[in-house]
């Protein structure tokens, strides 16, 4: 604010009438009026500088570092007019926004040298009327005649203050105090100010916004970089120079050596068409350097000043990681723990403590137990409890496909460039891969991945080039996999990859006193799901399922208990609702009537190998009467 040059006879009588009389003059500035009246009431001393209040050496200091961004920025403007603030006496203060002063620049303020007074406040509580107490309350800049301050040993000199103001709060007040009045104008004095003001707002403003976008940049999945003509990285964000650090792309600590140096086949990417202008969009690449090759997905925008390309942009995310969030989006993850499991038997225990401990090392396991056991669940539980929990959890059943395509489901597809896709092998890097039904794997597949797990390399078919990958096997067998191994029937050399590790799942038979427990559990699970109340078995019926064989063990029993959850009126199960085809005289029915069929499939929750189990056949006659009946297998 400029204000008219006034007489300092009258703003002198002024002050000394209200300070002896307590009488305001009409002609006092109304915000002057309003602080001189609450330095009054405030009992603050109108004659010499007060003792004021100072911040501690170490607080001082932390507030400095803290404010370091503006203290150096106003050190800049002031080194440059440091002449003009020496000739003609003037006094420049840089206050925070609690009016506790961090920098005192030029000549003595107040009579007081530098050290005496950064760190001391001079809030309107501490020294009365000042133009730094005005600006405070109202956040507008303001100049103050001498005769207006409130304490007579500072009314030598005029002072002009200005409120720095980022996103409408104030951080900062910047003040001058200026003694040889009639040497220089108030106006030079206040647009000195409001320059600075203008050039601190915007410096601070954008110094907050770079602040939150390295924020922003360091929390994406996505390595950031900004390369200028010859291949000089000039900014990464920090996922790049991790990547940077990776290939040995970091010269000293804070310098990036020159990628031209660095990436072998740096005139064949996108970056080196990037400086041609051309740009490149979510483009897979491989990048060859002294240390590693690797492929990433890469996006190159050329920036152009003046039409010229002046520097470029590339945002690159590495295959693997693009894997893993994909596994993760798409549900790849583990649906139990080993918390989730139900029983108390001792065999029960037995087989959590050892998953538990298995789950610890990094060996690839084997899961065996009859169908329907839970070895699904099992993997589940084991892949949450290990250390590749974060990792992505792919499952893969060998029975239920041709072979051709089980090989290329676990090797990928590279035949034709424009469908070259992932296999299981890549897609479950960083985490864990679980072959359910691994005896039915043909033997030249099980050949192909006995060599790519002892060399932790695949190649897609149709493709030579290499791709690393870091997996942990759960595989998954029916029946006795080491005696189908000696018998022949199973690759041994693959054999002895999975069963470094070994976990036996008991049959539902062995651990009958868990069979309550594990249809409670089970009709909880469906209560919640379905957002219906929990039904209570009774024990009639808690006794005639621990009496039942359960060929197609948890997973048979999930049917039977899904059925009486369905179809009881009430909230009790009783005995008369519980239904158990081994029970009722089913025998050879099923062959001949398709509703005894049906209904033996619903108990066996639709599944082959469990229905199978139940009706002692082969899968293959199963798949006869599926025909037969006109039912489809799915």
């Amino acid at each position: 604010m400029i204000r008219e040059r006034r007489s300092k006879e009258k703003l002198m009588n002024y002050y000394e009438r209200f300070v002896d009389e307590s009488v305001m003059d009409p002609n006092v500035h109304p915000w002057v009026a309003e602080s001189w009246e609450q330095s009054k009431q405030r009992g603050i001393t109108s004659q010499t500088m007060p003792t004021l209040i100072k911040l501690p050496k170490d607080e001082l200091a932390r507030r400095q570092n803290l404010h370091h961004a503006a203290m150096e920025y106003l050190n800049g403007l002031y080194n440059e007019t440091r002449e003009h603030f020496n000739v003609y006496n003037l006094s420049l203060l840089l206050l925070d926004q609690d009016c506790y002063v961090m920098k005192n620049y030029a000549l003595p303020f107040f009579q007081k040298s530098p050290g005496q007074l950064e760190g001391a406040r001079l809030a309107g509580e501490d020294i009365g009327t000042s133009s730094i107490s005005i600006v405070h309350e109202h956040k507008a800049p303001f100049l103050l005649f001498g005769p207006e301050m409130w304490i007579k040993e500072c009314q030598d000199g005029d002072a002009c203050s200005v409120p720095i103001m980022v996103d409408g709060q104030l951080v900062y007040i910047v003040t001058i105090v200026s003694v040889e009045q009639e040497e220089l104008p108030h106006s030079a004095v206040v647009s000195l100010l409001l320059s600075i003001r203008y050039a601190m707002e915007q410096h601070l403003t954008m110094l907050a916004q770079l602040e939150a976008r390295h924020v922003i940049l360091d929390s994406v999945p996505f390595a950031v970089y900004h390369i200028i003509p010859g291949g000089d990285v000039v900014y990464s964000n920090k996922l790049g120079k991790s990547r940077l650090a990776g290939i040995d792309a970091v010269a000293t600590k804070d310098v990036v050596a020159n990628l031209n140096d660095v990436v072998l086949n740096y005139r064949h990417t996108p970056l080196y068409k990037g400086f041609k202008g051309i740009p490149s969009y979510n483009k897979e690449v491989t990048w060859i350097t002294q240390r590693k090759t690797y492929e990433d997905i890469t996006t190159v925008v050329p920036l152009e000043q003046d039409k010229a390309v002046t520097s470029v942009v590339a945002v690159s995310l590495p295959i693997e990681d693009l894997r893993t969030l994909v596994a993760h989006a798409v549900g790849y993850k583990a649906r139990y723990s080993l918390t989730s499991m139900v029983g108390e038997t001792s065999a029960f225990i037995t087989m959590q403590e050892k998953a538990g401990r298995v789950a610890r090392n990094n060996n690839h396991l084997l899961l065996q137990g009859e169908s329907g056991t839970g070895k699904q669940r099992m993997a589940h539980a084991i892949h949450q409890a290990s250390g590749r929990a974060a990792g992505p959890l792919i499952s893969l059943k060998c029975g239920d496909i041709l072979p051709e395509v089980l090989e290329e489901e676990l090797f990928g597809s590279g035949e034709y460039r424009d469908e070259s896709r992932p296999g299981k092998l890549e897609l479950a890097n960083g985490g864990t891969l679980f072959l359910d039904e691994i005896e039915k794997m043909p033997m030249h597949v099980a050949a192909r991945l006995a060599d790519a797990l002892k060399t932790c390399k695949v190649c897609r078919l149709g493709e030579k080039v290499e791709r690393g990958f870091d997996i942990r096997i759960i595989a998954a067998c029916d029946s006795d996999l080491k005696r189908l191994t000696e018998k022949g029937a199973f690759f041994s050399p693959l054999y002895e990859i999975v069963s470094k590790s070994m976990l036996r799942i008991p049959p539902l038979r062995a651990r009958r006193e868990d069979i309550p427990l594990l249809a409670e559990h089970i009709i909880s699970e469906l209560a919640e799901q379905h957002n219906m109340l929990v039904k209570e078995l009774q024990n009639e019926a808690k006794e005639l399922l621990m009496s039942y064989e359960w060929p197609g063990n948890i997973k048979q029993l999930q049917g039977v208990a899904e059925q009486a959850f369905f179809n009881t009126e009430g909230n009790t199960i009783a005995l008369k609702d519980i239904s158990l085809l081994g029970e009722t005289g089913i025998s050879t029915a099923w062959k001949e009537d398709k509703d005894i069929f049906v209904e033996a499939w619903k108990v066996a929750g639709g599944n082959i190998s469990r229905l199978a189990n139940m009706l002692d056949v082969s899968r293959v006659t199963l798949y006869r009467y599926l025909k037969k009946f006109g039912l489809d297998k799915e």
